[in-house]
């Protein structure tokens, strides 16, 4: 996989920010402050965040960046995620920017994505997306995979280097 193969978001765009599904919270969820790298911490991706607190969350809440003030996941802003998608169960995050829905493996669990409900319902996702110009795209520690439609019933897809997307995003 190259850089080419998943085109950074576009810029300039306007983007509003996230609304919660109503009766979800984070409670002790802390995956947002680990797996995405987060340029403004100087913090690298599948490293905790220096501000996170074990079962507490974010240190500098009120002063955190605005990267991470405007951020939810996907289970936190996507009513059509059934409970196996709340991060605390699934040891994934899952999100949206433009054409791409990233999904951020714990690498803690490397290989939960491949099992059953996940593995399917990614091969649907990247089917949906595929569809629309979109596309699937999922890392685990240093690899990162573009899920295919088929991906459901076959075996995983070769991972190429995190490197691979572009401006470090989803990872």
């Amino acid at each position: 996989m190259t850089p080419a193969d998943f085109p950074p978001p576009a810029t300039g765009t306007t983007t509003p920010l996230p609304v919660s599904v109503e009766g979800r919270a984070c409670r002790t969820c802390t995956l947002c402050c680990r797996l995405p790298d987060i340029d403004a911490l100087d913090k690298p991706a599948n490293a905790w965040c220096r501000h996170c607190a074990a079962g507490r969350g974010c240190t500098i809440y009120p002063e955190r960046p605005n990267l991470c003030r405007d951020f939810l996941c996907g289970w936190m802003t996507r009513p059509d995620l059934a409970p196996e998608w709340d991060p605390l169960v699934a040891k994934m995050m899952v999100y949206e920017q433009g054409p791409q829905t990233t999904v951020l493996v714990d690498p803690d669990h490397p290989t939960i994505w491949q099992q059953a409900p996940y593995k399917a319902l990614l091969a649907r996702w990247a089917a949906e997306a595929e569809a629309k110009g979109g596309y699937v795209v999922l890392f685990v520690g240093d690899d990162v995979f573009k899920i295919e439609p088929s991906a459901g019933s076959g075996r995983a897809p070769h991972p190429g280097p995190r490197e691979a997307i572009p401006d470090g995003h989803g990872g």
